[in-house]
């Protein structure tokens, strides 16, 4: 008889797990190290970038959400299944950190984040959650490490009776933790009488810059399409003193959020270079070079006001960059449940952004289902960000990207 294979459907959770679970450690040895994790998610978020830049159009989404949902179905995972997705998110394995401090230190990483969130001076919230099948006996190993490290609550749900009731109130709760950006995550068809779990992950931003730009100094002025074609975008003026740096082909601004624990990155070509070549050398080493050699200058500033909105659905992508069995009937995610009856059977993804004069608003979700299947210059520089030019909004703190994305058209 062939052994039936249930979905999960994993929205804003990454799951991490590749084997079974061990005793926590003492508490002298359980000080977090968290370089390794941003590490990891950073190259996971320059890769991932790299397959979704392949489409058209504005690009906006938050690879810090995709990695969190992955890394809580990691630790389900086992043995190939655990592997492939090891590789595919970049995280690190034995000898340089075992299973168990792997999702210690990425437990860290978000309640650092939420404690810095929590002080007032911007919004900043992470939020996780898992929605079962009431009565499928997941467990308790399973549960309490996702509880403890990822904050995440097992919510009894019942897909096979009442699937849109369920649907309705995954999508209410994401609505609630992204402060209403982020609608109908979960639409129609993605879940069915099949599916046994959706992890869900959700992360919100808001955040007013540290100086902010005067609205009477927003002028329509022109902005020059990937085409050559030229339209009139409200661009945002300034002449301050910014950290900022340019290398051969590329311009690089930072604009720091209230208390600089956060910042945006922009990442501009110059008018002799192209998108494309910076798309092309956008990598986590690149990233992090451009990023020591910041200086604080006084610069010249134009930045468009934009807002945009994005969809994915990732397995595909992810199948690309390696996690094949987790989409099939080879999946082993019996750390979950002690059985190899699961497999995931979609990664839902939405973003959203606005950027202003006061600052910047961010939200994003994901979600997983599982299912019954089968040099410095001496002039002061000017930074116009008039062209298509990358974007990412960072903690300044540990360099965790959290939202990465481009901007081809202010106003579309």
């Amino acid at each position: 008889m062939k052994t039936i294979k249930y979905a999960i459907i994993l929205s804003l959770v990454i799951t991490a797990t590749a084997g079974g679970f061990s005793a926590a450690k003492p508490a002298e040895q359980r000080k977090p190290n968290t370089e390794l994790i941003t590490q990891a998610n950073n190259k996971f978020a320059t890769d991932l970038y790299a397959k979704l830049s392949t489409t058209k159009g504005n690009l906006f989404f938050s690879p810090y959400s995709i990695s969190t949902a992955l890394a809580m179905t990691y630790a389900g995972a086992k043995n190939d299944t655990a592997a492939q997705m090891a590789e595919a998110l970049n995280f690190p394995t034995e000898p340089a950190m075992t299973k168990e401090q792997f999702h210690y230190n990425f437990g860290a990483v978000i309640k650092n984040l939420n404690s810095q969130g929590e002080k007032g001076n911007y919004d900043l919230t992470i939020a996780n959650a898992l929605w079962g099948q009431a009565g499928y006996g997941f467990l308790d190993e399973y549960l309490e490490l996702v509880k403890t490290n990822y904050d995440s609550q097992l919510n009894k749900v019942d897909f096979i009776k009442n699937t849109e009731a369920a649907r309705l109130t995954i999508n209410k709760w994401v609505e609630d933790k992204t402060n209403d950006k982020i609608k109908n995550l979960l639409q129609k068809g993605v879940l069915n009488n099949l599916t046994r779990l959706v992890l869900t992950n959700a992360i919100y931003f808001k955040g007013n810059w540290a100086d902010q730009f005067k609205t009477e100094r927003t002028k329509d002025q022109p902005f020059t399409l990937i085409t050559g074609d030229k339209i009139d975008v409200p661009m945002m003026n300034r002449t301050e003193k910014f950290s900022y740096t340019e290398a051969d082909s590329l311009q690089v601004l930072e604009l720091p959020y209230v208390e600089d624990e956060l910042s945006m990155i922009i990442l501009l070509p110059k008018k002799d270079s192209s998108l494309a070549e910076l798309e092309n050398g956008l990598t986590s080493e690149n990233l992090s070079t451009w990023m020591k050699q910041l200086i604080k200058r006084e610069v010249i500033v134009a930045v468009p006001k934009f807002k945009m909105e994005s969809k994915f659905d990732l397995v595909p992508v992810l199948k690309s960059m390696g996690m094949k069995n987790a989409f099939t009937g080879k999946a082993d995610f019996s750390g979950m449940n002690g059985r190899k009856d699961l497999a995931i059977s979609a990664v839902v993804h939405k973003a959203y952004v606005d950027v202003n004069e006061e600052g910047t608003e961010a939200a994003a979700a994901t979600g997983i289902t599982m299912s019954l299947t089968s040099a410095v210059p001496e002039a002061i520089p000017v930074f116009r960000a008039d062209r298509p030019f990358v974007f990412l909004i960072r903690d300044n703190g540990t360099g965790s990207i959290l939202f990465l994305g481009r901007v081809m058209n202010p106003v579309e």
